[in-house]
């Protein structure tokens, strides 16, 4: 393909939605075309045949194939699982397929049968998933949880479609596209857990865009974050992301960092949708033009490093918590397997749903791991042995304030904070003595745990007290935001002291990068644990040599020994709104 030179860490694909398709002829396609090769180089394609109440003829994809593969665009085929069969409404949002109705099935095999006789490839985009509740489905349902039936459902359908497309054509690949909503999947059908292994291929939504606005509230670094869980869902098997422009109209900035976030989570492919609907808009020369930076900077970096966060499969509770944390400078690495041999393990709400979850934590801990649970793993664990790692204990009551303390167990020092607006925490009551609480929250006359911490075994287990207000945590000052990063990043190199908003990119090659979301200029601690001679911007080569060594563990009290930690050393980086610096450290 002339124009862009091709990038050489990923490549850009585009979706060709059935809606234009519908109405465009050759020439529109080669106008769209044309239009790209001025200003990013185009991989692929992925052609749809059928959305809502749009079939495209094989006659028709035949001739958009030819096209694009005219001017050295690879193909593939795509299908949009909505539908009005027979003139039926069924009751599902967005007119998703009803998978128990054998009319439905048949239609839906007959869309795969069509595509296959003409692709070698085909991408469902993310709605295949059913919400239906129509009588049939009630009756077929029984006892089961609607998630249950779902699940099991949609993994029998799975292999049936997938089945016929490769007896129509052997050489198939068969990808299934995940949505950026993963806290429900399993509410709506869609089953990763045994998909990853009847699918080819899955792919990833990256699609964050507005964290207000939007039913979904998500948040902006799930961009990142949700290329990592399914990575470690699938390993080798993700085929890439896939971004829009909705949401985001009016802010490029805010459609950009999509993009750079999913390609530094090393996603193989950039999925843009859509190719008709990004056409003579200013996001895909600013897009080409980006695209080259975040190139450089993915060649430059290793394999994504960052707290391990077990989200088992069909897992549910404290929705988008990691990612808000994401947005408070804490690098995660979810995956639906609990990691052993990781220095530090969060444990969400979402986590409980392993029937294994508190078996697991307890080896863990007493073994020598450093446990974090969220206030919400504790309400589901709560007679289920927890209370034998803490006295923490429940008491069903909040508390509204402003002002922190910072007082970590290891450590004689002491910091506090205030931040301008009250935030409201439920209240934990412990025993003094028996577990220390490292942040705490003031209110008049009265202090309340934010933080925990026990001894246990060989380990440490600590309990962290969110907002009931996830997006609370945005409210709270640096000195606290820096204490739970300091616990949560154990086992890592770096770590950031910062007010929220940012984000922090770490590899396994000593590369970092800080992503900032602040509306004004700002400076972030960047937290380093070991001497070193600073830290080297790996694109203007400049050199922040200026830190301040922070505290070392101290005996408190009458204490004769302290927990072995490596000096750490904070350098002040000036960040500017909306933009990223990557940085070496140098040793």
């Amino acid at each position: 393909m002339e124009g862009f030179k091709k990038f050489e860490n990923f490549q850009v694909a585009a979706y060709v939605f059935a809606y234009y398709l519908n109405t465009a002829e050759e020439k529109d396609i080669q106008k769209g075309i044309d239009f790209y090769k001025k200003h990013i180089h185009l991989d692929k394609v992925y052609i749809e045949n059928h959305r809502g109440k749009i079939d495209i003829s094989q006659e028709k994809l035949r001739m958009a194939k030819a096209v694009f593969e005219k001017n050295g665009i690879l193909v593939a085929g795509g299908i949009t699982s909505t539908q009005f069969v027979n003139g039926i409404r069924k009751p599902s949002y967005y007119d998703t397929f009803c998978y128990t109705d054998p009319d439905h099935r048949a239609e839906y095999l007959r869309i795969v049968k069509e595509l296959a006789e003409v692709f070698d490839e085909i991408i469902l985009d993310d709605f295949f998933f059913t919400g239906c509740r129509c009588e049939m489905c009630i009756e077929q349902k029984g006892n089961r949880s609607w998630a249950r039936y779902r699940l099991d459902m949609m993994e029998q359908f799975s292999h049936e479609i997938v089945d016929l497309a490769k007896s129509v054509n052997p050489k198939m690949n068969f990808i299934i596209k995940y949505p950026n909503w993963y806290e429900s999947y399993q509410e709506t059908g869609y089953n990763p857990g045994k998909q990853k292994d009847i699918f080819d291929m899955i792919y990833t939504g990256t699609e964050t865009r507005d964290p207000v606005y939007s039913a979904q509230h998500l948040q902006r670094y799930e961009s990142y974050s949700i290329i990592r869980l399914m990575e470690n869902t699938a390993p080798g098997k993700n085929g890439g992301g896939w971004i829009d422009p909705f949401g985001a109209s009016d802010n490029m900035n805010v459609f950009l960092e999509q993009a750079h976030l999913t390609l530094l989570a090393k996603a193989k492919e950039l999925m843009l949708f859509n190719f008709s609907v990004l056409e003579d808009t200013p996001l895909l020369p600013a897009l080409g033009h980006d695209l080259y930076r975040i190139d450089r900077l993915v060649g430059m970096s290793g394999k994504p490093v960052g707290v391990s966060v077990w989200e088992p499969f069909d897992g549910d509770g404290e929705d988008q918590l990691y990612n808000y944390l994401g947005m408070c400078g804490l690098n995660v690495e979810p995956t639906p397997y609990f990691n052993e041999d990781a220095p530090v393990v969060l444990f969400t709400q979402s986590t409980a749903h392993a029937p294994d979850a508190m078996e697991k934590l307890e080896k863990y801990v007493r073994s020598g791991g450093n446990a974090v649970v969220t206030a919400g793993f504790f309400h589901e664990m709560y007679h289920k042995g927890i209370k034998e790692l803490t006295s923490v204990r429940l008491t069903h009551r909040h508390v509204l304030g402003n002002a922190y303390m910072i007082n970590h167990a290891n450590y004689t020092d002491v910091h506090y904070a205030t931040a301008p607006e009250k935030v409201l925490f439920e209240v934990l009551d412990y025993k003094t003595n028996a577990s220390v609480s490292d942040i705490t929250l003031i209110a008049g006359e009265d202090n309340f745990p934010i933080m925990t911490e026990d001894n246990y075994g060989k380990g440490r287990f600590f309990i962290l007290n969110v907002p009931e207000n996830f997006a609370e945590l945005y409210k709270l000052p640096r000195e606290v935001i820096q204490g739970i990063n300091k616990h949560l990043s154990m086992g890592q190199r770096m770590y950031l002291g910062c007010t929220p908003k940012y984000n922090l990119f770490a590899y396994d090659n000593n590369v970092y990068g800080i992503r900032s979301y602040r509306p004004m200029a700002d400076v972030c601690q960047v937290i380093v644990r070991g001497k070193c001679k600073g830290l080297r911007d790996l694109e203007t080569g400049a050199v922040y040599d200026a830190c301040l060594p922070l505290a070392t563990p101290c005996p408190r009290g009458d204490a004769t020994c302290v927990i072995d930690e490596p000096a750490e050393f904070a350098f002040p980086v000036k960040m500017a709104p909306g933009t990223m610096k990557f940085f070496e450290i140098i040793d």
